[in-house]
């Protein structure tokens, strides 16, 4: 006879909220985590992934170029063979896919894309992750790098390490927790770090802000800090000099309010 596995709140007892959700529980919630890292944040603001500059912001969705500065990352390769590829479409709504690389040579993506949300390795060779960056872009590309990058998985990462994510059409977006930690050598500089959000209208709207040095600050939005649908929400950090790590992360919890 099988085993139905119930939540144990359903059976009068208690288990935490996100723990159901994060179960699939829930009816028309989800739970999104988006991990940044950015190893070099110099004295220009900076989006908290691993290209530096600012992440772009289009107005038209694209389809996009995915290719590896490494020749490794192909179908046969060592490295990286496949990856899964999602984010929202003209129209904000999800679309995704699976591409196969062809190492520094572009592959273009089935679907048009206004912005990436989920982009990580799916299947590798003997070397067990990406040997090279994997960058996905528009325009020319040139060793494996477009001209404009949208998103990339650092080398050896597997997976993306971009602090920016946008709400589909028909949903809201709930932080609920926001974490940013940095580090220098020198252990003197000051880092301002940013949460930022932008929706179809372009500004960019300053959420939080935190001055750190070697150090970290956890903000527990209560209440939830809200992200529209079609609104995008993204980490920057500028430093007082060169050289400097940081890292974010963001506990979101997207809840389905269209039909």
């Amino acid at each position: 006879m099988a085993t139905t596995i119930s939540s144990i709140t359903r059976q009068g007892a208690f288990e935490p909220f996100g723990l159901q959700v994060a179960r699939g529980q829930i009816q028309g919630h989800t739970s999104v985590k988006v991990f940044g890292y950015n190893a070099d944040i110099d004295t220009s603001e900076e989006s908290v992934w691993p290209d530096g500059g600012l992440i772009p912001h289009p107005t038209v969705a694209s389809v996009l170029k995915v290719s590896s500065s490494s020749t490794s990352d192909t179908s046969a390769g060592t490295g990286a063979r496949t990856v899964f590829i999602a984010g929202l479409d003209g129209n904000y709504n999800v679309v995704s896919e699976t591409v196969t690389l062809n190492g520094q040579t572009a592959v273009n993506t089935t679907n048009s894309y206004l912005y990436v949300n989920e982009l990580y390795v799916l299947t590798v060779g003997s070397g067990d992750a990406n040997a090279g960056n994997i960058n996905v872009g528009t325009g020319t590309v040139t060793a494996g790098v477009p001209a404009t990058l949208y998103d990339l998985i650092a080398t050896g990462y597997n997976q993306r390490t971009t602090a920016h994510y946008c709400v589909p059409a028909g949903y809201t977006g709930y932080m609920v927790e926001g974490i940013v930690s940095t580090g220098q050598a020198s252990g003197s500089t000051s880092i301002t770090t940013y949460l930022k959000q932008h929706g179809p209208d372009g500004i960019l709207r300053v959420g939080a802000v935190a001055t750190l040095n070697n150090g970290s600050v956890v903000y527990n939005f209560d209440p939830a800090y809200v992200i529209p649908e079609k609104n995008c929400v993204g980490a920057t950090a500028i430093g007082s000099a060169n050289n400097n790590s940081v890292s974010t992360f963001f506990n979101i919890i997207l809840i389905k309010t269209g039909p």
